[in-house]
């Protein structure tokens, strides 16, 4: 199969029908989709060779430079530890804000059980930064429909666990004013430009390319097929005619998992042809198992991941018996060798978690040294997860229904005016 090797080589390979995808012929390939993940490495998926295989670009220190002088403070932590790693026009953002022209900021969740696990809040977390930061409207799409199709839910699960995932959302701190939340099921019928604009994108891309860029079979039902075209539209901005009115010149920055950029590497392709910008990307790395760094978490494994409903004691429990370790077999082989914290799962978790740069740094050199042992690497990292579930379940509590609804109707956002010359 034909590979890319750049960022505009991926979207002739797309236009043409190719799927991108990480492979070689070696036996230690990596599979990325938006449905799967798996390595057969025991540190994870190559980062490296999926930039290069996706076409995105490595968010380098140049980079970082510029965005810290444009926003005039210190970085996130997930961007300066390599978690956000791969970006696509995220200069074009940066230039945007320094001339005052809009943009806004598109991310999403597929809800497929009742509480959010410690791997979706990432991109949430980052998401609220990046809002605040730059002070920009934020859409957040639940595919509920998307779940109905893949999962063995009924359309009226997949609506309970929308709102359910909706209320783990908010009770992160989102800005009602400036935040528009939305169930796929509910705004089909509330919007027609939205759907409008998902039949312009279903027009505009053959079966042969969406087979093509998501491995689609031929025994797959209709529904997936035609999904694609859904997740894309939000990236338009006339799918909110409530916020942006018939604008079409404002883009979007999209911060997600990279297993997710397919979706906008075909969007990528077909907004222009409609008269609207590409959208611009932030990806982050995967969030583990518990188990080790070869899968990433799954709602549907208890055992694989920490839920925000998890409680203290089933919090310690599973770090305990399930976080993989990367110390030694024995204490004294461990003192004599130190830890590997490439593949411990605990240091893992703390480099996502603990903002203390000071204390990350310390605690690797401790531990790479076999100074500190697995058991008080697992005994810190189980005291940061106790707080933050802790402190968003105190937060969740306060989040009823009327609250969702407010974030779910479709309504005019603060935010800075638009710049005339954008229609």
């Amino acid at each position: 199969m034909a590979q890319p090797d750049g960022g505009e080589n991926v979207e002739k390979l797309i236009d043409n029908g190719y799927k991108i995808e990480i492979e070689d012929d070696s036996v230690d390939s990596d599979v990325v989709d938006p449905w799967n993940v798996v390595s057969s490495s025991e540190t994870g998926v190559d980062y490296d060779k999926l930039i290069d295989r996706f076409g995105s670009s490595k968010i380098d220190d140049k980079l970082l430079e510029r965005f810290e002088k444009v926003i005039q403070k210190p970085i996130h932590h997930l961007l300066k530890r390599d978690i956000f790693f791969s970006q696509r026009d995220m200069y074009e953002i940066l230039k945007r804000h320094e001339e005052n022209k809009p943009f806004y900021i598109y991310t999403g969740r597929g809800p497929s059980s009742t509480a959010l696990h410690m791997g979706h809040l990432i991109p949430f977390m980052f998401t609220k930064w990046i809002q605040e930061t730059f002070d920009v409207p934020l859409v957040i799409q639940l595919t509920d429909d998307e779940k109905f199709l893949w999962k063995d839910l009924t359309i009226e699960k997949a609506q309970q666990l929308a709102i359910e995932n909706a209320k783990d959302i908010i009770a992160l701190g989102f800005d009602v004013e400036k935040t528009f939340i939305f169930s796929n099921f509910q705004y089909m019928g509330q919007c027609p430009q939205f759907y409008q604009n998902i039949a312009k994108i279903q027009k505009s891309v053959t079966y042969n390319q969406v087979k093509g860029i998501f491995g689609f079979g031929n025994s797959d039902c209709i529904g997936k097929i035609a999904f694609p075209a859904i997740q894309a539209a939000p990236c338009l901005s006339s799918s909110f005619p409530d916020i942006f009115g018939n604008t079409k010149g404002i883009p979007c920055l999209i911060p997600c998992a990279i297993d997710q950029d397919p979706f906008f590497r075909m969007t990528r392709d077909v907004a222009p042809r409609l008269g609207f910008p590409k959208p611009a990307l932030l990806h982050s790395k995967f969030f583990p198992a518990l188990q080790g760094p070869q899968t990433k978490m799954s709602a549907s494994d208890p055992n694989s991941s920490i839920f925000l409903s998890d409680t203290p004691n089933q919090i310690k429990n599973k770090i305990n018996k399930y976080a993989f370790s990367g110390g030694g077999a024995t204490v004294e082989e461990h003192r004599e060798k130190g830890g590997n914290c490439d593949i411990d799962i605990s240091f893992q978790y703390l480099r996502f978690f603990l903002e203390d740069d000071e204390k990350i740094e310390q605690i690797r050199k401790d531990y790479t040294s076999g100074e500190l042992l697995t058991g008080f690497l697992k005994k810190e990292l189980i005291a940061v997860l106790q707080k933050i579930v802790a402190d968003h379940q105190k937060n969740r509590k306060l989040i009823t229904d009327d609250i969702v609804k407010q974030f779910m109707i479709p309504r005019k956002l603060k935010f800075k005016s638009l710049n005339k010359t954008e229609n």
